[in-house]
């Protein structure tokens, strides 16, 4: 196996022929020389976190490594499975692949390989309303998601799988039929007409001089009066019977009150004289 065909992450099968304080040397079929790092080693699941490397490993034992670094006199090893994603890896715009690991009411989270699964948005499951992730995902679904952002401080990675979805192509309303262009502007051009109004006929006290009669075509005579000039010559000539009567009751009103005043004065004279 040659140096060129050995790189980060790559899975191998080694033997111990080496061991140290610090770690262990690890042949790997390479002609640098591999080592295993104590810190690399499997995590002890006892309570005691003080152990040895020949606690673990022993000189002419199979072991089951992962290229860690490749340096320029050296190999680094680890026993402990790599992310397939580190965080200096994931990049805003890349397209990953992972699993649905847990369902929330907000959204989905999905383990892609890095150390923290990453948050599907329920607003950026799908194009449109998705009321509920159990609509559009379940537990176990293996998704593909575009990298919305990540943060390294806070662990946090957000993922949207719309963005990956072409968008639903939306019909257009059919255009309406409108009128040529020529007929358009005779209607914006063209005046509208108004009503005309009717003369309103004036009655009242000085209608009389409303009232004419008009020659016949000859010039002879007079022409019929109309039904409106007749119920208002009633209507004056009513009038001018009523002023009449009136002035009348005035004038004999006013002549018993003199009679009156001649007798009061005839009598008073009698008894002055008697």
């Amino acid at each position: 196996m040659s140096e060129l065909e050995i790189r980060p992450k790559m899975k191998l099968a080694g033997k111990v022929i080496k061991l140290g304080l610090a770690g262990a040397v690890i042949d790997i079929g390479s002609p640098q020389p591999a080592v295993l790092h104590i810190s690399q080693l499997p995590p002890d699941e006892s309570e005691n976190s003080l152990r040895r490397v020949e606690d673990v490993l022993q000189i002419g034992q199979d072991v089951e490594v992962w290229v860690r670094r490749v340096r320029e006199d050296h190999i680094e090893l680890t026993m402990n499975k790599p992310l397939d994603l580190e965080w200096r890896e994931i990049k805003v715009g890349m397209t990953v692949k992972g699993k649905v690991v847990r369902l929330e009411k907000f959204g989905a989270f999905v383990d892609i390989g890095a150390e923290r699964p990453g948050l599907v948005h329920i607003s950026e499951m799908a194009h449109g309303y998705v009321r509920s992730p159990e609509e559009i995902v379940k537990e176990g679904d293996e998704v593909e998601a575009e990298v919305l952002d990540v943060q390294r401080k806070k662990k946090q990675i957000k993922l949207s799988m719309k963005a990956l979805i072409p968008e639903p192509v939306v019909e257009k309303p059919a255009p309406r039929v409108t009128a040529p262009e020529g007929d358009k502007d005779k209607r914006e051009k063209a005046p509208r007409k108004r009503k005309e109004r009717k003369p309103r006929e004036r009655t009242g006290e000085h209608s009389e001089f409303l009232l004419t009669f008009s020659d016949n075509e000859n010039g002879e005579g007079e022409s019929e009066p109309t039904f409106m000039e007749i119920a208002l010559r009633e209507a004056m000539d009513k009038a001018k019977k009523r002023k009449e009567t009136l002035d009348e009751r005035v004038k004999k009103t006013r002549a018993n009150e003199k009679q009156d005043e001649l007798l009061a004065r005839t009598l008073e004279n009698k008894v002055k004289t008697s």
